[in-house]
């Protein structure tokens, strides 16, 4: 929210402070009591033998954060988990990247990291689909494949000596995206899933939350036609009428502008949540390149302080 500037009215002004107000009463008290700044005094049992982890220091006998953050305890080991961070990367995570270099046997991606990524010939399916060991001749025809400025998604399959990252494509959902729109928003903003590939079928659209924070938004791929020959990457070429459609894109758009609303807004991005903002948009008869101005900003944070007090209410209710 600190980084939020728009042009409000008197009106849409207090609206905004109403709602974000509203937000901020409805944060579970367990989550408000473990938050921590620099210099704050951790309360914990010393007869316990704790671990002292990451963000926390031992001073005249008292265990202190040296983070802003949220005290995170498991088993012994205590520590601060920053609530606003770079991305860390883990194996196994699902990330959306930028080719900038093409090296020999690889490709250096941009992935909103510290370092670039590195993607190996031999970390990815071949066009023709075959598996068989790279020989010169793919070296030479590795821009065929990817070359600069392609957008790509990929896994992380471990880190280099370097720091550097060791990405792998070799399933067939992973590969070059095309038709879309990459969004760059905060790490922090999207959490580790067990499905970070969502196919919104009633908008014909694919939407990929990479943990970088990078996130696409794109036509519909059918998982298996990715992966195409010579010929039929020249045939597609020379066909001129295959377009994405007028409708399709406009999807694209709203789906996007939803996303850039919503990290605007500080709020954790689920596909959930992307979908009901694109569908209140379109409900109210807001248009597109209207879905940035501030009056939907104030409806989007209304909607979901009413959104989280009825769940927070059917909870209270359950019980």
């Amino acid at each position: 929210m600190r980084d939020l500037h728009l042009s409000l009215n008197q009106t849409q002004r207090v609206r905004l402070e109403a709602a974000l107000h509203e937000l901020q009463s409805l944060a579970p008290a367990a989550a408000s009591a473990a938050a921590v700044t620099v210099a704050d005094t951790i309360p914990v049992n010393q007869e316990d033998n704790i671990l002292k982890g990451h963000g926390t220091s031992d001073q005249d006998g008292e265990v202190v954060a040296t983070l802003c953050g949220v005290v995170e305890r498991v088993n012994k080991l205590v520590y601060v988990r920053t609530l606003r961070a770079r991305y860390k990367p883990e194996v196994g995570d699902i990330i959306v990247g930028r080719v900038i270099e093409i090296a020999p046997k690889r490709w250096r991606l941009e992935i909103n990291f510290s370092q670039d990524a590195v993607l190996m010939l031999s970390s990815m399916n071949l066009p023709d689909g075959i598996q068989r060991r790279r020989t010169a001749v793919d070296e030479l025809n590795m821009r065929s494949i990817f070359e600069e400025n392609d957008v790509i998604c990929a896994e992380v399959r471990g880190f280099q000596h370097d720091g550097s990252l060791h990405l792998q494509a070799r399933s067939e959902k992973y590969g070059k995206l095309e038709r879309g729109q990459l969004l760059t928003v905060p790490p922090y903003l999207v959490k580790r899933k067990k499905q970070h590939f969502h196919h919104l079928a009633q908008y014909d659209v694919d939407l990929i939350l990479g943990c970088n924070g990078f996130i696409w938004v794109g036509e519909h791929v059918v998982v298996g036609k990715k992966t195409k020959t010579t010929e039929d990457q020249q045939k597609s070429s020379d066909d001129a009428e295959n377009f994405t459609p007028l409708e399709t894109r406009k999807h694209i758009c709203r789906l996007a502008n939803a996303v850039r609303v919503l990290s605007a807004l500080g709020f954790t991005l689920t596909v959930e949540l992307i979908i009901e903002t694109a569908e209140a948009s379109a409900s109210s008869n807001v248009e597109v390149n209207n879905m940035l101005g501030a009056e939907f900003y104030v409806q989007t944070a209304e909607r979901e302080a009413k959104r989280r007090a009825d769940l927070l209410r059917k909870k209270n209710g359950a019980r």
